[in-house]
């Protein structure tokens, strides 16, 4: 596919060529490396604090799942009596000191379903990294997009300082031969001026676009970005409109493994209602308590995770609906605004260029027909800009879950 931006913002490659060319003239080439939109994921993937965080919690739940396979370590207990008495029983002449031994044995599955609810939380922070990698490539590619597009409204803007500059001169070369009102000049002025002004504030807005990238990704850019980013438009697509399914989603992926956890939850309760026992130099028989309450909780925990699961189900067809349709409708908005659009506006800058150099056209008719072309500009760039910003959260959305990670031995 053609270079969009290439091909329509490229065509002005020279100053002196103002007038019969009307493009925006593209950064120089360079030997430096492109840093391209993939580095920029990697590099703040690999260092930003949110992932950081999901990998601790990664580490933290399988030693978590570790600890919940351990059996119940032994019991020694020590016992002193006939101490701190009277009599003959005054300090410690007279103790007498029993140490047993007891081993405490597990009924009721508990084991096994600690073991669960360790498994489940583990899969939880799996899929909680996941989602943390599927945010930072969103939120990275936005600012690249925002950073590429920043950078292309500058040059737009110094593209039309100097139109207006040249605008400029040819006026006062008409007023200084009598063919002009002194107010053509100053209002040619007023033009640069404000032209200057809009290329320094565009500037601005590009360099805090790339400091804010850097920013988010750890470090400098270690070469020139990628100004073809915007280029790929999808062709226009026909076809039926498949139905949205958020089935195998990660977000959806996400609610379950919540589900997956209240229920480990719920067998983990049931499991506390059965007594366990000790061995040792006797038998002795513990009775728990307020075991009925907590198997509800438990079970009311499930019944609000699978609700929740429902409207995050519902939810995320609705997202997916809504950015299908901001997509379709950001790349209609970008292939008109980069092509009827912006040929159109060109084409009536060159016809105006031509004419007011020959006498034919006003100088307002000249400066109306530049402003509408750079407006025309800047529309094709944010449409672009949008359209790309629009197919990553769709990308986002739709982002694929893992699969099940190997359940771990007991």
């Amino acid at each position: 596919m053609h270079r969009i931006i290439a091909a329509v913002l490229a065509a002005m490659a020279c100053a002196s060529a103002a007038y019969a060319q009307d493009g925006l003239a593209p950064p120089a080439i360079t030997s430096r490396l492109v840093f391209t939109l993939d580095e920029a994921v990697a590099v703040a993937g690999g260092s930003a604090p949110a992932a950081e965080a999901a990998e601790a919690g990664i580490r933290a739940a399988r030693a978590g799942r570790r600890i919940a396979g351990l059996r119940p370590n032994p019991i020694v207990d020590m016992q002193v009596e006939n101490v701190a008495g009277t009599g003959p029983y005054r300090g410690f002449d007279q103790a007498e000191t029993t140490v047993s031994f007891a081993l405490p044995i597990e009924l009721g599955g508990k084991r096994s379903a600690r073991i669960a609810v360790a498994d489940a939380q583990t899969q939880r922070a799996v899929l909680v990294e996941a989602v943390t990698q599927a945010d930072i490539r969103l939120q990275v590619t936005q600012l690249y997009v925002d950073t590429v597009a920043a950078r292309w409204r500058a040059f737009t803007a110094r593209d039309r300082l100097k139109i207006t500059e040249d605008a400029l001169s040819a006026a006062q070369i008409r007023v200084r031969a009598g063919r002009a009102s002194p107010l053509e000049e100053q209002r040619a002025d007023v033009a640069r001026l404000n032209a200057q002004a809009g290329a320094e504030r565009a500037q601005r807005l590009a360099d805090a676009a790339r400091t804010n990238l850097e920013r988010r990704i750890g470090r400098r850019l270690s070469g020139v970005i990628d100004m073809t980013a915007l280029d790929d438009l999808p062709p226009i697509d026909y076809s039926p409109v498949a139905p949205i399914d958020a089935a195998g989603t990660l977000a959806l992926a996400a609610a379950n493994a919540d589900v997956e956890y209240a229920d480990a939850g719920v067998r983990l309760a049931r499991s506390q209602r059965v007594p366990d026992i000790t061995v040792g130099p006797g038998l002795r028989r513990l009775e728990a308590n307020n075991d009925m309450a907590a198997v509800d909780q438990a079970s009311a925990e499930r019944s609000r995770a699978e609700a929740q699961l429902r409207m995050i189900a519902l939810n995320v067809e609705q997202a997916i609906t809504d950015a299908r349709a901001q997509v379709d409708n950001a790349a209609t908005a970008a292939r008109n605004a980069n092509g009827p659009a912006l040929a159109a506006a060109r084409e009536a800058a060159r016809i105006a260029r031509i004419g007011y150099r020959e006498g034919k056209f006003g100088q307002l008719e000249l400066l109306d027909a530049e402003r509408t072309l750079a407006d025309t500009r800047l529309a094709a760039i944010d449409a672009l800009a949008a359209y790309h910003n629009a197919k990553a959260r769709l990308e986002w959305l739709t982002t694929p879950a893992l699969a099940p990670a190997p359940e771990q031995g007991n």
